[in-house]
């Protein structure tokens, strides 16, 4: 049987979301729960594969289990063997034939920055604190130069292993609520570092130390070179995903009202 899984995780103690030999991954510990509860070795499928310290606030995966489970008892049980790693199922279904990767038509991240000169106590490594006043109206001026189908290899790691480095971009809005500022980034499938490098650029433009030339400037030299930084992964947060059938589909940031956080949410 084929289940559609929900997942929250806190990226820190992981090295991504995908199993590797170097570290723990979020797929190791979800496969490992499942082979500790019915003996199975199975792969767990995501809709995008998040990066060392990335976060998750709803990632669909799915999983195929010979075992009959009802939805619910394998997400019990799924949370109870993941204690103590911050990892969670927050929902689980019957999804025959539903493909988590194959089938997303859109991806959805949040970019979390903390603007003050305070260190940061209860969100260390949940957010980028950067010290120096941002304009966001700057930023998101300048982010819409970006919106659109285009070369991103100046956004694009030098590790990327896609086949081209066109992609379209749907949406890049950046919007402050008090000291946080939110960059929300939409797309069918992104580039790995892609949404990183472009919240790096777009924090020289809220400093004032780019233009919002400079960062068109910076698109069309399709060159790594052109970057002006990288920033870091504390802030990145993969907060849902869209599907042809919308019934399997969804994301955070579209339930939210005009001008709230997903991280104010009950």
């Amino acid at each position: 049987m084929r289940f559609r899984l929900t997942v929250e995780y806190d990226g820190r103690p992981f090295q991504g979301w995908q199993r590797q030999a170097h570290g723990p991954s979020v797929q190791a510990a979800i496969e490992d729960a499942i082979f500790s509860i019915c003996g199975e070795r199975v792969e767990v499928v995501a809709a995008g594969r998040t990066d060392a310290g990335v976060h998750g606030r709803a990632m669909p995966a799915h999983v195929d289990i010979e075992r009959p489970f009802t939805p619910f008892r394998l997400m019990e049980a799924l949370n109870a063997r993941l204690k103590p790693l911050p990892v969670a199922v927050t929902d689980c279904a019957e999804a025959p034939g539903w493909h988590a990767r194959f089938d997303c038509v859109q991806r959805r991240y949040v970019y979390r920055i903390v603007n003050r000169r305070a260190p940061l106590t209860f969100e260390a490594g949940l957010a980028w604190r950067v010290p120096a006043p941002l304009d966001a109206d700057a930023m998101h001026h300048a982010a819409q130069a970006l919106v659109g189908r285009h070369d991103f290899t100046t956004f694009r790691s030098a590790q990327c292993q896609a086949n081209s480095p066109l992609r379209t971009l749907d949406r890049l809005d950046v919007r402050r609520r008090g000291a946080v500022i939110e960059v929300v980034a939409a797309a069918r499938s992104f580039l790995h570092h892609q949404v990183r490098s472009m919240v790096g650029c777009l924090k020289l433009v809220g400093q004032g130390r780019w233009r919002a030339a400079d960062l068109a400037a910076a698109l069309a030299a399709r060159n790594r070179a052109a970057l002006g930084i990288n920033a870091p992964p504390d802030g990145l947060f993969f907060v849902g995903a869209s599907y042809a059938d919308l019934s399997v589909g969804f994301t955070l940031v579209d339930k939210l009202p005009e001008g709230e956080s997903i991280f104010s949410m009950d």
